[in-house]
């Protein structure tokens, strides 16, 4: 359940009426671990070498409930964590800058007794692995992010391209306070299904039962909130110092071997924005542009996202 650390703010009846639990049973063991200063929910599955899989907005743990099998099967141990501020994790008052938020992610691969790990990062995810390899290379051994461009490359898209601009329109409405908290939480999160779908390529539309679950997930209590203070800060910091500092600080090459995977027809970061991260790695990296999918690969087709996952950890030279 979520966590009782957590702190005030506006909120509506189904706060206080809402019972869901985002710790949803399945061939996974949940438990909670601690890193940089929080408590952790995680989902794992599997033994071997550790990949560790996060998620994006509007999202939980629960996306990556395929390729936790499919990578527990293939030889690795799966663990798919919940972001600060989301699903079974610690809602905090502040910590929601992507430095920090990466140091959560090196904290639980050290916390889950493991010396590096592949991680994996879906939007705001990838985002938050892009950093995490930069600041962080030796406990990274291999990065994958999907649907998300590298912190610089996205910065500059967010100022200067009028289409990415367009397309990240919702970014923009966050910025406003306690307001977007309300419109996300109206009529049973309905909004949150508006996304799911309106972002998913035709031909891959999210079930009723899918929609419903991570509908009911933004209705835990100031999970609103939380899971949008990483976009107010990433908007917000821009002409600020700390924004500065972490651009700089992102200037750093990346120097672990990458897969960056892209749907052709992602409507929120566009494929020009995804393509321009290969100058910030100084690594193998691999591209894949994925044909007629979403912004939501993993879901949209399950199967072909845990193949090119799979193939590419079990290749010893990756950028062949």
């Amino acid at each position: 359940m979520a966590s009782d650390r957590t702190f005030g703010g506006p909120h509506s009846p189904a706060d206080t009426d809402f019972s869901f639990d985002p710790r949803i049973d399945g061939p996974w063991a949940h438990r909670d671990v601690s890193a940089n200063g929080g408590r952790f929910h995680i989902a794992e599955m599997g033994q071997g070498p550790l990949v560790l899989l996060v998620h994006g907005w509007p999202q939980f743990w629960w996306t990556w409930r395929h390729q936790l099998v499919a990578l527990a099967e293939g030889g690795f141990r799966a663990v798919a964590v919940d972001l600060r501020g989301v699903g079974g994790s610690d809602r905090t008052p502040r910590g929601y800058d992507p430095a920090n938020m990466a140091l959560d992610l090196t904290g639980v691969i050290r916390s889950l007794g493991a010396s590096d790990a592949v991680l994996v990062g879906h939007d705001w995810g990838g985002f938050l692995g892009w950093t995490a390899a930069a600041m962080r290379p030796a406990l990274v051994r291999r990065l994958v992010v999907a649907s998300s461009a590298h912190p610089r490359r996205l910065r500059r898209a967010l100022m200067s391209d009028r289409r990415q601009i367009g397309a990240a329109e919702h970014l923009f409405g966050f910025q406003r306070p306690w307001i977007p908290e309300r419109q996300l939480a109206a009529d049973g999160a309905a909004a949150i299904g508006d996304y799911l779908t309106d972002w998913t390529a035709p031909g891959h539309q999210p079930d009723e039962k899918t929609l419903l679950t991570y509908r009911q997930a933004m209705l835990l209590p100031n999970t609103r909130h939380c899971s949008i203070e990483p976009y107010r800060w990433l908007m917000r910091s821009m002409g600020r110092p700390d924004g500065f500092q972490y651009a700089r600080r992102m200037n750093r090459p990346v120097r672990v071997p990458t897969l960056h995977l892209q749907g052709s027809v992602d409507p929120v970061l566009l494929t020009r924005t995804a393509a321009g991260s290969a100058e910030y790695v100084e690594a193998p990296y691999r591209w894949r542009l994925l044909d007629g999918i979403g912004h939501y690969p993993q879901e949209e087709d399950p199967e072909g996202f845990s193949r090119e996952l799979l193939n590419w950890l079990r290749d010893p030279e990756p950028d062949r």
